[in-house]
């Protein structure tokens, strides 16, 4: 079962995603900003990443980057969450060190295949 770190500060959205990705087989472990993504990202050795790029006290930006400096974290891939879908956001986000970029509002399917692309396994049934 892979594990799966959701940083979101929007209550709808984190309990929306856990509920489905656990119904799914994921372990999903929540922080609900970017600090405590950074914290937990280094203690519960997460196999994928999925991060909101607007959060609290340290924003989704720089907590990629903390994370891909870290060579602990490093190796994790990161799939950025974010209301910003203009131009050019998708290459920002692969630019502060995010794997893949998913906009909201969320498609639960896609995501799915996102994440199982980026573990290098098909999406979970």
């Amino acid at each position: 079962m892979a594990k799966i770190l959701l940083v979101e500060d929007h209550e709808e959205i984190w309990d929306f995603l856990s509920r489905r990705l656990k119904r799914r087989g994921y372990e999903v472990v929540l922080a609900h900003d970017g600090e405590e993504g950074v914290m937990k990202a280094r203690t519960s050795r997460p196999d994928i990443i999925l991060l909101d790029m607007n959060l609290p006290v340290l924003d989704g930006w720089s907590a990629a980057r903390a994370l891909k400096s870290d060579a602990e974290t490093a190796r994790i891939p990161i799939i950025a969450l974010t209301a910003h879908a203009m131009s050019g956001d998708r290459e920002k986000v692969i630019q502060a060190g995010c794997d893949d970029y998913h906009p909201k509002p969320v498609d639960f399917s896609k995501l799915l295949t996102q994440i199982g692309a980026a573990l290098g396994t098909p999406a979970a049934p």
